[in-house]
Parts: C-alpha cells; sequence; structure tokens
C-alpha cells in the first residue's frame, strides 16, 4: 500500500511539474513564453516575489502608496532598467519600462482595453472614455473629439485668464507669503475645469471644496483595493472593506456632478431655440459650430447618439482626469521654479515684451517656448499619470513574447521618461530638454505623459494652454521662492502620482 501511495505521489509530482512549465500553478495562469521558443529568461527579467512559489502575490500585501511607488522602483534595478514580467493570481503582469517596448504596445490597434484595476473605478467614473472599451469607446471619442478642437480652446482662453487673476486676487490677499501650493491649486483647475469644458459658473453652485476632498478620498479606497487582491471581488469588499463610506463619498460625487449637468440642460433647453431662429448654429465658413464638452453631449443627447447615463459617465470622467491630474503638474512646476530661479528667471525674460495679460491670445500662449520647455520638463521628471495599464483579451504577441490571454500590461510612464540612454542625467530638471534641436532625434515614444496612440490624452491641449496662463499670472505677478525641498518628499503611486507631503513655496510680490 505504501509503495502504490509513493508511485501515485511521484506521478503527481512529475504531472505537476510538467504543468507547470506551461502553467504558474500556484498562481492560476498560463505562463508567458517566447515567439521565437528560446528561454523566457533570455528575452526577460523575470522578477521573483517574496514568495517565489505563490509569483508575487504576497509582495503588495499590506502596502502602501508609497511603498508601491518604491516597489516599482525595486523591480525596475533588479531588472537593470529594463521591462520585466511579474506573476500575480491569475494573470501574468508585463510592466514596460523602455520607449522601444513600450512603442508596439501604444501602436497597437488591438491591445487597447483597459486593466481591470480601472473596472474598480467603474462605481465613480461608470462606463466613460477612460475606461470604455470597443465599439462605445470609439464612438464616445469621435462624438468628443470636436469640443477639445482649436477653435473652441480659443474661447476657453478667456476663462483661463479670468480664473488665473481670480486666483492672483486671492494671492495677493493672504496675509503671509508662504502658501500651501495644492489646496490653492487644486480649487483653481476644478474651476477651470468646470467653467470651460462643462459651460457652467462655479458662482451657482455649493460643495466644490468637499468634491475635492471626495475625490481623494475614492482614489484611497480604489487604491487599497488593488493591494489586496481579494478586495478585488465586491462580496469580500462589501463585507470586509470601506464599502459604506465608498458609497456615502460616491454618492456625493455623483450628486456634483448631476447638479452641473442639470443646470446645464436646463440652460442648453433655453438657447438652443434661440440658436436656431438666428443661425448662431452656423459659423462664418457655413459650418456646424463646435461646441464645448458638455454641450455636445447634450446636443447629441437630443439627436439620440448618447444618454443621460452616458453623460454622467463622461463629465465625471472628464472632471476626475481634467482636474487631479493638471493641478498635480501645476503643483510640481511651480515647486521646480522654486528650486531653480535660473530657470524662472529665462520665463520671466520670455514674458517680458508679452504685453498685457488680460490681452493675451491663445496665439500668444503658443509663443511661449520657454515656458512650455518648463511644463515639459516637469511632466517628465512628473508624470501626472505614472502609468497605464490595458489588458490582453486574447492572447497576444507583443516585442518577442507571447501573452495569455487575460495578461496585463503596465506602462511605466515615470520610468521611460527617466531612461538615461534618452534623457542624459535623468534626475536633474533642464528645460532646455525639449528645444526644438535638442528634441529631433529623440525616440517617439521616450516623452509620453499624455500617453500616445489611439487611446492618448483627449485634453492635453487643454491642459498645457491651461496650464501656461496660470503659469504668465503668477510670473508676472510673483517671486516664487522655495519652502519644500525635493529631498523633503517621498513620493506615492496612486491613480495619479502624489507625494506624502504637502508641497510649500513663497511668493514674493514683484515690484513694478
Amino acid at each position: 500500500m505504501f509503495i502504490l501511495f509513493a508511485i501515485v505521489a511521484v506521478l503527481v509530482i512529475v504531472i505537476a511539474l510538467k504543468l507547470n512549465e506551461t502553467y504558474f500553478i500556484l498562481c492560476l495562469c498560463k505562463r508567458v513564453r517566447t515567439k521565437d521558443g528560446s528561454k523566457l529568461e533570455d528575452k526577460i527579467t523575470v522578477v521573483p516575489g517574496i514568495v517565489p512559489q505563490f509569483g508575487n502575490n504576497f509582495d503588495l500585501l499590506e502596502s502602501s502608496p508609497k511603498a508601491m511607488f518604491q516597489y516599482g522602483r525595486n523591480n525596475l534595478q533588479y531588472a537593470k532598467g529594463k521591462s520585466y514580467l511579474l506573476y500575480f493570481l491569475t494573470a501574468p503582469v508585463y510592466s514596460i519600462a523602455t520607449a522601444e517596448d513600450a512603442a508596439e504596445l501604444l501602436q497597437s490597434t488591438t491591445v487597447l482595453d483597459k486593466s481591470f484595476i480601472y473596472k474598480l473605478l467603474i462605481a465613480f467614473l461608470g462606463d466613460g472614455l477612460l475606461i470604455s472599451s470597443g465599439h462605445k469607446w470609439f464612438s464616445r471619442r469621435k462624438l468628443l473629439t470636436p469640443a477639445f478642437h482649436f477653435n473652441v480652446l480659443q474661447t476657453f482662453n478667456d476663462i483661463f485668464k479670468e480664473e488665473s487673476l481670480k486666483l492672483l486676487k486671492k494671492l495677493q490677499c493672504l496675509p503671509k507669503e508662504e502658501i500651501e501650493v495644492n489646496d490653492i491649486v487644486t480649487e483653481f483647475t476644478l474651476n477651470n475645469v468646470i467653467e470651460t469644458a462643462l459651460g457652467v459658473s462655479l458662482d451657482d453652485l455649493v460643495g466644490s471644496a468637499q468634491y475635492r476632498k471626495t475625490i481623494h478620498d475614492i482614489e484611497e479606497v480604489v487604491i487599497e483595493r488593488i493591494f489586496n487582491p481579494l478586495m478585488f471581488y465586491d462580496i469580500v469588499f462589501r463585507m470586509f472593506g470601506r464599502y459604506k463610506k465608498h458609497k456615502h463619498d460616491l454618492k456625493i460625487a455623483s450628486d456634483f456632478s448631476s447638479k452641473i449637468i442639470q443646470k446645464k440642460r436646463e440652460e442648453y433647453r433655453q438657447k438652443q431655440a434661440q440658436r436656431r431662429d438666428n443661425g448662431e448654429d452656423i459659423d462664418e465658413n457655413g459650418k456646424k459650430k463646435r461646441y464645448a464638452m458638455l454641450d455636445t453631449l447634450l446636443d447629441e443627447e437630443s439627436k439620440g447618439n448618447i444618454d443621460h447615463v452616458g453623460i454622467c459617465d463622461e463629465v465625471n470622467t472628464f472632471m476626475f482626469e481634467g482636474y487631479d491630474t493638471t493641478s498635480t503638474c501645476l503643483i510640481f512646476t511651480i515647486l521646480n521654479l522654486a528650486l531653480h530661479p535660473e530657470a524662472q528667471e529665462k520665463c520671466r525674460q520670455e514674458l517680458a515684451n508679452i504685453g498685457d495679460f488680460s490681452s493675451l491670445t491663445v496665439f500668444d500662449f503658443n509663443k511661449l517656448d520657454y515656458l512650455e520647455c518648463v511644463i515639459k520638463e516637469t511632466l517628465r521628471l512628473y508624470p501626472s499619470v505614472p502609468f497605464i495599464a490595458r489588458t490582453c483579451v486574447t492572447e497576444t504577441h507583443i516585442n518577442g513574447l507571447i501573452l495569455p490571454a487575460n495578461s496585463q500590461v503596465n506602462v511605466h510612464i515615470y520610468d521611460i521618461m527617466r531612461d538615461p540612454r534618452h534623457f542624459s542625467d535623468p534626475s536633474t530638471f533642464k528645460p532646455e530638454r525639449f528645444t526644438p534641436e535638442n528634441s529631433a532625434n529623440r525616440h517617439p515614444f521616450a516623452f509620453v505623459p499624455f500617453s500616445a496612440g489611439s487611446r492618448n490624452c483627449i485634453g492635453q491641449k487643454f491642459a498645457i494652454l491651461e496650464m501656461k496662463a496660470v503659469m504668465v499670472a503668477l510670473l508676472q505677478h510673483f517671486e516664487i521662492l522655495p519652502v519644500t525641498k525635493l529631498e523633503d518628499l517621498s513620493f506615492e503611486y496612486g491613480l495619479i502620482l502624489r507625494t506624502s507631503q504637502k508641497i510649500y513655496v513663497k511668493l514674493r510680490k514683484i515690484v513694478k
């Protein structure tokens, strides 16, 4: 009997070992293979987990946003600056860390579906442009693209300037020079999104401060769920997670955006008849006028091309993406200029002959080449979205690898844009990297703060114009002096790149 048992045990072990060549049994997923049949480790670094037999499943348990940021840096170091592979429960994760590897993915017409991570945001953002896929994503992208046309951005310019002047007035009334940048900037960017893309005056709305706090709380819970694979399952999250608090926060966010939509819908109905009667739907060239985002959505709703739920999804998506990402870049831009007075002075010299702020046009802002270099270098060092993630719906061949269906592909934008092969001395702030002569021969996917390819950021020109407007206003009236230093900061990986600490600077009024 013992001999029979031993034989069976040996057979089970042999079968399991053979099966484990194709499947990572303890991760419940298929292994990644190479296209040419060569050894996987010769093509890509496979990062071992804390308990290697279980892949990387125990690496992030009881983790934190700060530890998650460091985890990415440690993995990159282990892989010697190249892309690497991780194995988690039910799926391998192909982590892209170089421009060369990112090129094939970002140009792909098939690997377009977002990762399961984004599905944790559906309760908040719905099936909007960030998360949707297939025909819905394509039709919504086509529908919304005209809302960010250059002609529409020109109409936003006055609002950007008006909000910048409101911010200046607020700063000039502060009792002391030292300010907390985070709080000031996030209020400004949310106001801009609501009054431009959504076309609603904040003077008639209450709750924007609560909304900003709620967004952070929602993200915090989503990140907690990412760190614990068991929390991916709704039933587990409802029983053991912060479900009640999350549900309450989602209602606050939903109620705030619903107020915006309702107010705009009433205005839209009143103005639509007037526009048609006066021929205001036609521009000077005889073409149908382009309208801002929420106007566009309401117009399409009247034609039956989108319903109320669809409008809510897109408004929630753009409010989240348009406000939080831009504010992050502005915070780091202000910090960089405080820490690098020589760059600040060059910006101010560029503004010397630009004229009165209130009369500046989009064309004037577009001429500010050095300021744009400063913004781009800030985005390179501190991308608002440090990584993006996709799912392989079917078996996928990419960069010489065969990824099984359900594999996750993470593009680590933060690491790609700090690759010393494309950016010498990558941790140093050097805006001159982005002059035309220095950018000419750079790899096209070495600088991708707005992603790239068909799923790139639809609002990137909106963001750059908004940031230029406020930075011009600040630089014309204040000298920005350092308080917080880089060494004082620890970074956090969330949906947005953040710091554990608040960032402070001094604003000293320029006497003219």
